[in-house]
């Protein structure tokens, strides 16, 4: 691919760790809000057949839908994902079975009007399925919903578990977006983690994709990782760099192992970077990005300034959803397979995220549905006040009164009068017309949004750092 032209890419202050040192502090990713921590209340007390009646009052409302698929041969020790691992293939095609059967219960409770406009893949490894196990379950889908002439299918590969029949597969049901997990290109990174990936993978994931004519190729990578340096992330990004990815997500390692009991044994290794080795990362792998012309889409997230997520993000009409950001506006989400989470405008709700509970709903004819939350009018109103901080890096106070039919920022003074400190240190500006995430604020934007959640997350062991 060629070069990127860097005048094509706004300026940007430079990295200012001392006010990440600062500010940084455990909190939501916001692919929601509220978070799915806050999940609590089954099926029947958030009203899941009255959301679906919602929902469809706006048969214009167009639909995105995800398939997991959790199967993976091996175990990454960093993994906080939902996971079955086994070796047995055998296993897709009944899980398949299962999928089908929600199918048959979901979509008859959509409009079959709506259009699916988005279609997302994750795992687990999408590609532990067959080519064939794959075109299966893209006609169930295919068969059941009315996709958009331009939908946009995408799907979470590993290059370790893929062929060129995989890739004719996916292309053959429409996928033309693909998202690569690499992680780290080291090899005693890798072993430390347990993912042995030679680069040469990479490159050869790469040139299939690009060869079937895959029009967008976003790379996974992890900073934070056991026996990573700055220099081991700098080789990595130059690694990537070579393959010309179209975008990137560059996450912060979360190390939760009350909740993912694999990551202890990083603890008894005793090899994980600390956290201003962390920082000293993250600071190198932004610089390294913006040097090559890629624009800081928000929180982990970079693209080439001819993507389609930088062009959102320049003209403001970035979205936000459990699959990260995203061009697609408006779109109600309904996930399928164990763990998946959905959203309506007025009901988030989440499948039962083992694979026997999972498959008991669905053999008594029930959704799989194990938790959600309906939300208030208030929860409402602070969605997009958070959204808009997480997208648009601004809040325009006189749009926000009309849109809430009451004085935004009398309403909000105390969110607002709480944001002295992150102004006097240059990472929001004010004024009585509203306020504005500068770029040297950018890494801290889940800073900002908490200051407009209500939640108290000092000592919460449920959330990530922020950086």
């Amino acid at each position: 691919m060629p070069p990127i032209a860097p005048e094509l890419s706004a300026p940007e202050t430079a990295l200012d760790l001392s006010l990440v040192r600062k500010y940084a502090a455990a909190g939501p990713r916001y692919t929601s809000y509220p978070p799915a921590t806050r999940f609590t209340f089954g099926p029947g007390e958030i009203g899941l057949e009255e959301a679906f009646a919602e929902d469809n009052a706006s048969p214009d409302r167009p639909l995105s839908l995800y398939v997991h698929l959790p199967f993976c041969e091996s175990r990454c020790w960093y993994c906080g994902c939902t996971t079955v691992i086994t070796r047995d293939h055998g296993r897709a095609n009944p899980y398949l079975d299962y999928v089908e059967k929600e199918l048959a219960l979901l979509a008859p409770r959509l409009d079959p009007r709506r259009p699916v406009t988005q279609l997302h893949f994750g795992g687990g490894t999408p590609t532990f399925l067959s080519p064939a196990q794959l075109r299966r379950l893209g006609a169930m889908l295919h068969d059941r919903f009315r996709f958009a002439s331009d939908a946009e299918i995408s799907v979470e590969i590993d290059p370790r578990r893929l062929s060129l029949a995989h890739i004719e597969a996916l292309r053959d049901i429409g996928a033309t977006r693909a998202s690569l997990g690499v992680q780290d290109t080291n090899p005693e990174v890798q072993l430390a983690i347990h993912r042995h990936q030679p680069h040469a993978l990479n490159e050869q994931a790469f040139a299939w994709l690009r060869g079937a004519g895959f029009t967008s190729i976003n790379v996974d990578l992890i900073y934070g990782l056991p026996l990573q340096t700055t220099a081991t992330i700098r080789r990595t990004i130059a690694d990537v760099l070579g393959l010309g990815p179209d975008r990137l997500s560059v996450f912060s390692y979360a190390h939760v192992p009350w909740m993912k009991p694999a990551q202890k044994i990083f603890d008894q290794r005793g090899q994980l970077p600390d956290a201003e080795a962390k920082l000293a990362m993250f600071a190198v792998a932004h610089a390294e990005l913006r040097a090559a012309g890629y624009v800081d889409i928000g929180l982990d997230h970079f693209a080439r300034p001819d993507d389609e997520l930088a062009k959102a993000r320049a003209a403001g009409t970035l979205q936000r959803n459990f699959q990260g950001y995203s061009t697609r506006a408006g779109a109600s989400l309904h996930g399928l397979g164990m763990s998946s989470i959905s959203s309506t405008p007025d009901v988030y709700y989440q499948n039962f995220k083992t694979l026997a509970e999972y498959r008991a709903a669905l053999d008594a004819g029930r959704l799989p549905v194990e938790r959600g939350l309906r939300l208030d009018p208030e929860d409402k109103r602070r969605r997009t006040i958070i959204m808009r901080v997480m997208c648009e890096r601004r809040l325009d106070y006189a749009a926000l009164s009309r849109a809430f039919g009451f004085d935004f920022s009398e309403r909000y003074a105390a969110e607002i009068a709480s944001l002295d400190d992150l102004e006097a240190d240059g990472i929001v500006r004010r004024d009585a017309h509203g306020l504005e995430v500068t770029s040297r604020g950018t890494p801290l934007l889940r800073i900002v949004a908490m200051r407009f959640d209500p939640a108290n997350y000092a000592g919460a062991k449920r959330h990530s750092q922020a950086v």
